[in-house]
């Protein structure tokens, strides 16, 4: 009996443990908070995300079918006005027109900064 006892109480261990460690697919990042930002700006914020995540394809001159470039505030502020661009880094992974094409999908503390820029009225 005392055996049976020892052997449960290991599978629950195991189990919680397993349970524990494999329960999201989130990235680190996604799990990180963003700091509260009073204002989001493009050089500070925005750029390094565009100039890591995107320019490999729109920089310039755009390649890989990119349609343009974004290497300056007034391209992404229009691609963001104009073609969608936020609801393009949103789609999931492996969906028609999601971005980065072939790449990872950016992180949602990314996105989320996108978004806070663009309502808080493209800061520079």
């Amino acid at each position: 009996m005392r055996k049976y006892l020892f052997s449960l109480k290991n599978l629950v261990l195991i189990l919680g443990t397993t349970l524990l460690f494999s329960c999201t697919t989130d990235s680190v990042s996604d799990l990180t908070p963003i700091e509260s930002l009073d204002e989001v700006s493009y050089l500070r914020d925005v750029k390094p995300i565009i100039d890591s995540k995107c320019n490999n394809c729109h920089g310039n001159p755009p390649t890989f079918g990119a349609p343009s470039s974004y290497t300056t505030y007034e391209n992404v502020r229009n691609a963001v006005l104009n073609q969608g661009l936020i609801n393009r880094i949103s789609r999931p992974e492996n969906t028609t027109g999601a971005m980065p094409l072939g790449g990872p999908r950016l992180s949602q503390n990314e996105i989320n900064l996108i978004i806070q820029w663009s309502e808080n009225g493209f800061a520079q």
